[in-house]
């Protein structure tokens, strides 16, 4: 299985709706929380190539973007080879 990371904020929608996608389909993630977490949304934003929003998810340390994303991979059928690899 894929090692997952995905960092989010509290009462982010688009943070809730990629966890719930990820709970779906059963995988095992990493949620980093960045409130208040200067130096993790630092780090966030150094390994998303400067992206600043929350979600930001990673598949086997590979950037995949945010929540669209995420659920664009999942629509055109590309996720679960990701979470397989």
């Amino acid at each position: 299985m894929a090692n997952v990371e995905i960092y989010t904020t509290a009462y982010c929608p688009f943070c809730v709706r990629a966890l719930a996608l990820l709970q779906q389909k059963s995988v095992n993630y990493q949620e980093i929380k960045v409130d208040g977490n200067a130096e993790m949304r630092r780090t966030m934003m150094e390994r998303s190539n400067g992206s600043h929003t929350v979600p930001q998810i990673f598949i086997n340390n590979v950037h995949v973007g945010g929540c669209d994303q995420l659920i664009a991979l999942e629509y055109n059928n590309q996720l679960d080879s990701l979470l397989d690899a």
